[in-house]
């Protein structure tokens, strides 16, 4: 048995940035990203690149030099699709040539400033009775988000007390760039029923998800300084 397969997902039909994953950062498609850091990890033969898009496998098989294992169906190709589904669907295509995985590192293309040091740290935190480890970001959410009473007025909804920032309890967002599965876990239970979750926490500035022009700008703007 295998112990690791890395997944990185990457669906064509991008709304906000159109092809986002092969669009050009820094000068290399945005996909290389986490296709160069996988390949510090394992060979060639235990990434997957799961796409629905002739033009992604195109770049990825010319560009990285990778074979993408299969295109993924239609069905698993719509907006409402789910990180779920497409983990399964990757999993049972390795089971059905008798390939087995002990656990998965699921990779996601827009997240390119997370570096190898984070991956590895996120890795050892990882142990065979978890459902998972999850990269996260510490929120300051919690010290603004407010709703609209009945009268109109704006009320806190967890700084009941109006504390300073640093007094309020911790909270964390999932930032998208890590994700260490159980896959025993994954296909008994589910992603949105683990329990046994770790978190692994990385900095505000190596966690920018890219989905719009800005944080694409932001997170250029970064890579360029840093890396």
């Amino acid at each position: 048995m295998n112990k690791t397969l890395y997944i990185i997902p990457a669906r064509g039909g991008s709304k906000g940035i159109p092809h986002k994953n092969i669009k050009l950062f820094c000068g290399k498609p945005l996909i290389s990203y986490s296709i160069d850091i996988a390949r510090k990890f394992v060979t060639d033969e235990h990434i997957c690149v799961s796409t629905d898009d002739d033009k992604i496998i195109e770049v990825v098989e010319k560009f990285n030099l990778l074979k993408v294992p299969f295109k993924r169906p239609k069905e698993l190709a719509t907006d409402t699709v789910s990180t779920n589904d497409v983990l399964i669907h990757a999993i049972n295509f390795y089971e059905s040539k008798g390939i087995f995985y002990d656990n998965i590192v699921l990779l996601q293309p827009t997240s390119p400033l997370r570096t190898f040091q984070h991956i590895k740290e996120a890795i050892l935190l990882y142990t065979e009775d978890l459902d998972a480890v999850m990269s996260v970001r510490e929120s300051h959410t919690a010290t603004v988000l407010c709703e609209e009473d009945k009268l109109g007025y704006l009320r806190s909804i967890f700084n009941t007390n109006n504390s300073r920032r640093q007094d309020v309890k911790s909270f964390y967002e999932y930032n998208g760039a890590i994700y260490v599965i159980n896959t025993k876990s994954l296909k008994e239970k589910g992603l949105s029923n683990f329990e046994k979750k770790k978190k692994y926490l990385m900095p505000m500035g190596n966690s920018i998800d890219i989905d719009t022009m800005l944080d694409w700008k932001l997170a250029e703007m970064i890579f360029k300084n840093e890396f």
